[in-house]
């Protein structure tokens, strides 16, 4: 009785959601997570073999747009298209995100902008449009992914800690203008997640491997199911009061340095 209980409550069953980067890592993690527990699931991204793929594994319940969040002008008629096609969006997850590894000193004003373009600027043109459409319908979620370099100094990553930084403001931003609509939203800060972006920035750098590895007291990294999980309890009904939180998912790391 307590487990079907407590699945009525994870229950995404009716939900339309949205998940931006979903086609691998920590998206992917997000996206299965979300289908298993009922919600039909769009994902986009801008590889389309990398989205059929997904959505092979992902099966029936699941669908994808090819789609470049960054370009922002675009951003009306894609979400005009999933819901013409697929039904009114109740959660979205913005997740797609661009990273860049060079220190500040090196970072071009070209680079830095391009790096806000993906992880803000463009999550602020997504998120108005989709929750202006959910106020309409006086319901919705709302998830940012932001990052554990939002809370703790990480070298060589300033266009990145600066978005993901900002999206803690983005957050309590909407959470003033739209909970009065039904719209409650909330942000993930992940910690060093297993995904081909952390291989490719650790790998060839053992010692900021090691670094890394010993500032996480439970000594391994996250898994992208981890982060669906804690996405699938925000978006359900067993977060109904929870408005604005700033969710670290990391371990421990970001409070043991």
């Amino acid at each position: 009785m307590a487990d079907k209980m407590m699945d009525n409550l994870l229950s995404l069953t009716g939900e339309i959601s949205l998940i931006t980067g979903g086609g691998t890592g920590i998206g992917f993690g997000i996206a299965t997570a979300f289908v298993k527990a009922g919600a039909k699931v769009v994902i986009s991204g801008r590889k389309e073999e990398v989205l059929k793929k997904a959505v092979a594994e992902l099966g029936e319940n699941a669908c994808y747009f090819v789609n470049d969040i960054s370009q922002q002008k675009a951003i009306p008629d894609f979400v005009n298209q999933v819901e013409n096609q697929v039904g009114p969006i109740s959660i979205l997850v913005n997740n797609a995100g661009r990273h860049l590894k060079k220190p500040m000193s090196e970072t071009t004003d070209e680079e830095y902008l391009a790096v806000l373009q993906t992880n803000l600027l463009s999550v602020f043109s997504l998120s108005r449009e989709v929750a202006n459409r959910m106020s309409e319908r006086q319901r919705g979620s709302v998830i940012l992914i932001s990052s554990m370099s939002a809370v703790m100094g990480l070298d060589r990553v300033i266009a990145y800690t600066t978005a993901k930084t900002a999206l803690i403001g983005l957050m309590r931003g909407m959470v003033a203008d739209y909970s009065k609509y039904g719209i409650r939203v909330n942000a993930i800060a992940p910690g060093w997640i297993e995904s081909d972006m952390l291989y490719k920035a650790i790998d060839a750098d053992p010692e900021r491997k090691a670094k890394i590895m010993n500032r996480i007291p439970v000594k391994q990294f996250g898994k992208p199911a981890d982060i669906g999980n804690a996405a699938l309890f925000l978006a359900s009904i067993a977060a109904t009061y929870v408005n604005g939180l700033f969710m670290p998912v990391d371990g421990g790391a970001a409070y043991a340095f």
